[in-house]
């Protein structure tokens, strides 16, 4: 089945207010939300109860990376709080990544875990510094742990995606903006044509969260897609 809401909001956010000023004006129905660590680390669980109480799903995008017991663990305590979506940084391994999918499995969950690769942050040459390979290789690394693990699809650009196509993955793409702003990333995409690399969700945070009206913006995101 095709899921329509495609657009995930990224809350980077540092404060309570600004949020519930955001959630208050959009349309559950026309999207999800992601709570990163800034917002997490700062308020914590309340946070995604109190967006569940609005009527939105929530992708908590923590990127675990630890020994796997710990990732286990923590995975267990993020299952319990009824995400729609949970990451993983498959820099941790084989074994980390098993855990956090016996943990989905032990919660009976039908939360998507997904994988992180390379960030969307990371050049060829950072690759090479931190990894000793190119963007390229370390992205089929990652990918072949995420295959063996069977996790549900993979956090990444979606220039990646054609690196990291594989049956019924999903594809989840921070980086896509409907300007040429590019922040943190080392590339940006309009949303139209990270769909047709392949994206399933895009994850948009600056072109919504600074809108005059953010809704409107939603709905003319949806509309051109």
């Amino acid at each position: 089945m095709i899921d329509s809401k495609k657009i995930i909001i990224a809350l980077d956010y540092n404060n309570s207010q600004e949020v519930s000023k955001l959630i208050n004006n959009i349309d559950p129905n026309l999207c999800r939300l992601k709570i990163g660590k800034e917002l997490f680390t700062k308020y914590g669980p309340k946070t995604i109860l109190e967006l569940h109480d609005k009527g939105f799903e929530v992708f908590l995008d923590l990127k675990f990376h630890d020994i796997p017991t710990t990732v286990y663990k923590a995975c267990i305590s993020a299952f319990s709080l009824n995400v729609w979506m949970l990451n993983i940084h498959l820099s941790g391994g084989y074994d980390m990544a098993i855990a956090a999918m016996n943990a989905k499995k032990d919660c009976q969950s039908n939360s998507k875990l997904i994988g992180v690769t390379a960030l969307t942050s990371l050049t060829d040459d950072d690759c090479i510094r931190i990894y000793g390979c190119n963007r390229s290789d370390q992205l089929k690394r990652l990918k072949d742990i995420g295959l063996d693990a069977n996790i549900d699809g993979f956090v990444c650009s979606p220039y990646d995606i054609d690196t990291l196509k594989a049956d019924n993955k999903i594809f989840v793409t921070p980086g896509i903006r409907t300007n040429n702003n590019t922040n943190d990333h080392h590339k940006v995409i309009a949303p139209q044509e990270a769909l047709k690399l392949g994206s399933n969700y895009l994850v948009i945070g600056r072109s919504i969260t600074e809108s005059s009206n953010p809704n409107k913006e939603i709905e003319k995101i949806v509309n051109s897609l």
